[in-house]
């Protein structure tokens, strides 16, 4: 999957987010759509919270390759 693509569907997930919090915050819905979208809502999140995981770690490693190559460059 290319990164373009991973961004954009970060950004969507993100921005479809935004939209559920909006429409349970302000719009008179009843029970069985609220509990879909606060489902929709979860399941996104967690997805969200998994790709900055992901994202976190790789930076981790890239760091951990720039010191190491920086050690051996300056020996």
């Amino acid at each position: 999957m290319s990164k373009k693509i991973i961004k954009n569907n970060f950004e969507s997930k993100l921005t479809r987010l935004e939209e559920i919090s909006e429409k349970l915050e302000s719009e008179n819905i009843g029970l069985e759509t609220s509990i879909e979208l606060y489902e929709e809502g979860v399941k996104l999140s967690m997805e969200c919270i998994t790709a900055l995981k992901n994202a976190e770690l790789k930076i981790t490693e890239l760091k951990i390759k720039l010191d190491e190559f920086s050690r051996n460059v300056n020996r």
